[in-house]
């Protein structure tokens, strides 16, 4: 009875999302009248930032922008925070035509940017409870989030791409159950729809996934459900975002901390902030007229910095991952376990080479550097176990990571019983307007609402509209998937080797990887690679090149060893023994870059350990009596 009232729930939905679909979809997300100055000024933006001889201002420069923020000559907007929504937020302002500011205590993606599940989803799950709760709000969700995820791979598509995901049924109502509901998940889509969802029989699943189980639970595997969400390196789009609002025009600083607001007396409005360098200590002040707090699950944090006793918004969720070696799953094709035992959902998705699975959703403190949980990590494998005819071994986990989901509830509200897992924009103090929630893939309409909120709080006078959803970030435009065979073609990896210059192969794996991870300015790292004999390889088994720490250190703000193993590159991630191998290579390198002496450089190499120490590998997992505690 139970199953027939869901299934009749589901077609009744089915009819409404469709009416509501079109709706969506028909309307613009801005008005004519939100295009500004019209299709002149995004190409010249679009020119400016698509350049492949831009350069990308140093930090020195970036610095002295904000010093010559004066109370004379303000900036428009002051943004607090380098991760996705704030770097989103200096991007969408700047090519508005707004004079723009960046601040980020860390590096740009060093919090809950960079340890994102990394797909770009609509929200399989918002739709169910829609559904089932004939809830419209969570609906309105998914439509924006299905919106919004056509437009993130469009707008970096060297980084982002569409990935077939998998849900096995091991009974014939699961097929029924998955197969309708990821069609309607199609048909909310709509236009934005990646690529149709199919059921395959048990014997095609398993020759397009070798390592699904073929029973379960003491059930045979009936067959399969394939959708499709889209995928992404977080960490390197964030950087992208920044780099591109820097090329754009903005002063982005990050290891750069607000300490204090600063505040005009008569009117108590916030009007700029204390900032301390954390590289060389220096403290200077910038003004503005608006400040967005985009701090994530930091935000109470700057909040307080205006009202110490301003009520807290943020309810810190954690959600660990770990990353498997490459054969527990195909390349191009990732696993859904709709329903764990405890009913969270995991994933177990390839990711640049080897398997990531996750992810647990539980309390947690806010903390600069959170940590796993041995508990979190086996639940993890045993979730995936059930699903698999390999044996799923702790030994085996490379890298295992936490981060914070910054939950919000709207302060304004006046019921506050249930927390929002969409965005909340809001002004609790003059000239400060706090961005916090929603998720990554919804980034970019974040950032458009709030610096929608700034140009009122301020009354500021952008030249023209939002023009983010036309606007590919650097290394996009006229990126091509077949770009890297011009690398594999043109450039040789010299390398250094027991003293010598030897030539080595620009192979097709270190070609795909700069072209993936750089774009269009991957001949760039290419030529340093080539010319400056920095073609080694980082870590074995990973096509990560010596050239790419000066590449970075050069061209994206890359000021330590820790900027580098986990956010330029991703080794911190995959493989947290071989970034620890790396270390000492790394070091050298950015030593160079930064004329860094003996002592920095033992600093460096401290600090990257304590961090990689965070992260939990088969090395530093704890054992008692042969189990993990």
């Amino acid at each position: 009875m139970a199953t027939a009232i869901r299934l009749r729930r589901l077609g009744a939905a089915a009819a409404v999302a469709t009416a509501a679909s079109g709706a969506f979809l028909i309307q613009p997300s801005y008005s004519d009248s939100d295009r500004g100055s019209g299709p002149a000024s995004i190409a010249a933006v679009r020119q400016r930032i698509s350049d492949r001889n831009a350069v990308v201002p140093s930090r020195a420069a970036q610095e002295s922008a904000l010093i010559a923020a004066t109370a004379e000559n303000p900036l428009d907007i002051l943004v607090v925070g380098g991760g996705a929504t704030g770097s989103g937020v200096a991007f969408d302002a700047v090519t508005r035509g707004l004079r723009v500011g960046l601040v980020e205590r860390e590096d740009f993606s060093s919090g809950t940017s960079s340890r994102s599940t990394k797909l770009i989803h609509g929200g399989v799950r918002y739709l169910e409870k829609a559904v089932f709760n004939l809830d419209y709000g969570q609906l309105k969700l998914v439509f924006h989030a299905l919106e919004e995820r056509k437009q993130v791979i469009e707008n970096a598509p060297h980084l982002c791409h569409a990935l077939p995901c998998m849900t096995p049924c091991f009974d014939w109502f699961e097929v029924v159950y998955y197969w309708m509901g990821l069609k309607m998940y199609d048909l909310v889509a709509g236009l934005r729809l990646l690529h149709v969802s199919r059921y395959y029989s048990a014997q095609e699943s398993v020759e397009l996934f070798p390592t699904l189980a073929r029973k379960g639970n003491n059930k045979s595997l009936k067959g399969t459900v394939v959708y499709y969400d889209g995928q992404m390196n977080d960490a390197r789009l964030n950087v992208g975002l920044a780099c591109s609002a820097a090329v754009a025009g903005a002063a982005v600083l990050n290891h750069a901390e607000v300490v204090s607001f600063l505040k005009d007396e008569a009117s108590n409005r916030t009007i700029g902030a204390r900032i301390r360098d954390n590289l060389s200590g220096k403290e200077f002040d910038t003004y503005a007229k608006v400040v967005v707090n985009a701090a994530g699950p930091f935000c109470d944090s700057v909040r307080k910095l205006a009202d110490k006793d301003v009520k807290p918004m943020i309810c810190p969720s954690s959600g660990v991952h770990i990353v498997l070696p490459d054969y527990y799953s195909p390349e191009g094709m990732g696993l859904i376990v709709p329903k764990t035992k405890d009913g969270r959902v995991v994933f177990m998705l390839p990711w640049l080479g080897r398997t990531i699975a996750g992810t647990t959703d539980s309390n947690t403190p806010i903390t600069l550097l959170p940590e796993p949980h041995e508990d979190e990590i086996q639940f993890i494998l045993d979730a995936i176990c059930d699903y698999l005819n390999v044996k799923v071994r702790r030994t085996d986990v490379l890298s295992a990571w936490s981060g914070i989901r910054p939950l919000a509830t709207d302060p304004s509200a006046k019921n506050t019983e249930s927390i929002s897992r969409d965005h909340v924009v809001c002004e609790d103090y003059p000239g400060l307007v706090t961005i916090t929630g929603g998720k990554w893939t919804t980034y970019r309409g974040m950032a458009e609402d709030a610096v929608n909120a700034a140009i009122k709080s301020g009354r500021l006078t952008p030249q023209n509209g939002c023009l983010t959803s036309k606007l590919q970030i650097v290394g996009g435009d006229g990126w091509d998937p077949a770009s890297f065979t011009v690398i594999a073609q043109q450039y040789t990896r010299m390398k250094k080797s027991h003293g010598k210059v030897v030539p080595g192969v620009m192979d097709t794996a270190a070609a795909k990887h700069l072209s993936h991870a750089y774009g269009t300015w991957a001949e760039r790292v290419a030529a340093i690679a080539q010319n400056e004999n920095l073609g080694k390889r980082l870590a074995h088994g990973y096509p990560i090149l010596e050239a790419e720490v000066a590449y970075c250190a050069r061209n994206e703000y890359c000021e330590s060893a820790i900027d580098f193993i986990a956010r330029r590159s991703r080794l911190a991630f995959l493989d947290t023994d071989a970034a620890s191998r790396a270390l000492p290579r790394v070091i050298e390198i950015l030593a160079s870059e930064h004329s860094w002496d003996d002592s920095r450089q033992k600093y460096e190499l401290q600090k990257a350990k304590e961090f990689l120490e965070t992260f939990k590998s088969s090395r530093n997992a704890q054992f008692h009596d042969g189990k993990h505690v």
